[in-house]
């Protein structure tokens, strides 16, 4: 485990994004937030893709998801004071707090996530 991943950059992926390169490199070794990985079924079934495709087509990637725990909870909401100017939202929260945790580098496609010092190493991939 390298890399903790934001939707927006598994869904770069997904669709063929710039950027997708960056995070296809670290497929195999990263992790996800539970919470970010329901918010890439979302956005997938935003776009007409249904419970079995969607499941076939994440598992497909490789990526493992982890739990959203009592611990995270915690520091997503702390991060809300802290995050709140640059519009962040829980799920992205919730993929800082994982790597929060487990002291990871997150990979995203959000420019917002530029403007943080968190004490996180974030990576923006365009």
């Amino acid at each position: 485990m390298t890399t903790v991943l934001d939707s927006s950059a598994v869904l770069a992926l997904l669709w063929s994004e710039p950027g997708s390169e960056a995070v296809a490199d670290v497929m195999g070794d990263a992790i996800i937030s539970a919470v970010n990985m329901a918010e890439v079924c979302s956005k997938l079934a935003d776009r007409g893709i249904v419970g079995g495709e969607i499941r076939d087509l994440l598992s497909e990637l490789a990526i493992r998801v982890v739990a959203f725990d009592e611990s995270q909870a915690f520091t997503t909401g702390d991060l809300r004071l802290a995050t709140r100017a640059w519009g962040l939202s829980i799920s992205d929260r919730a993929c800082l707090a994982l790597a929060a945790a487990e002291k990871l580098d997150v990979i995203t496609a959000d420019k917002a996530w530029g403007n943080l010092d968190l004490g996180i190493s974030i990576a923006l991939i365009r």
